[in-house]
């Protein structure tokens, strides 16, 4: 796990992992073998993004990526999913003076689909936030909230492990979140 200030390194690992042969040099093979999975919180979400776009230019796939509350960082994109990643969901909330983005698009959808854009409430639902400063349980709540929500962690877990095809804990379909509909979706099956 990298924090959102060493994208370059994480992307350094991911290369030196790939690279099965020790050549120094990926393959093709080596590229198309990557079982690659990115998530982030916050400007972790934004990094996430950077991150599978720099993959990409390197000709390298991704398999997910997901956003919890993202958070652009100045200079990023995060909103637009480079085609490399076969698939990327976004999971937003909208109180507090911090919230994450609500809406994530493919930049070409005929290589990257959206598994959606769930917006979660804190409202009547509290998580824990021990542990964080005051000035944070006091301005930025809701955001705290999100990052410290061991359900959606369990559901990002499952997503992760059913992408990489490993064994997926019994988990339910996002129960605590809601999908917002997507309009250019919409406007797209009516023909406009």
């Amino acid at each position: 796990m990298f924090e959102n200030r060493r994208g370059r390194e994480a992307r350094r690992e991911i290369l030196r992992l790939l690279d099965v042969n020790h050549d120094g040099t990926l393959s093709n093979a080596e590229k198309l073998a990557a079982r690659i999975a990115i998530y982030g919180h916050s400007w972790g979400a934004s990094e996430t993004v950077t991150l599978a776009r720099a993959l990409g230019k390197e000709g390298i796939p991704v398999l997910l990526t997901v956003q919890v509350d993202s958070i652009s960082k100045p200079g990023e994109n995060d909103e637009s999913i480079p085609a490399n990643v076969a698939q990327a969901v976004n999971f937003y909330q909208r109180r507090g003076l911090v919230h994450g983005r609500s809406h994530i698009r493919a930049a070409d959808a005929s290589s990257t689909q959206i598994l959606g854009n769930f917006q979660l409430d804190y409202k009547s639902r509290t998580v824990n936030c021990e542990g964080y400063p005051w000035y944070a349980r006091a301005f930025m709540r809701p955001h705290i909230e999100i990052e410290s929500d061991p359900n959606l962690w369990r559901q990002v877990e499952s997503l992760i492990r059913s992408r990489l095809h490993l064994s997926v804990p019994d988990s339910s379909k996002f129960p605590a979140a809601r999908q917002v509909p997507d309009k250019n979706d919409e406007r797209r099956k009516a023909g406009a």
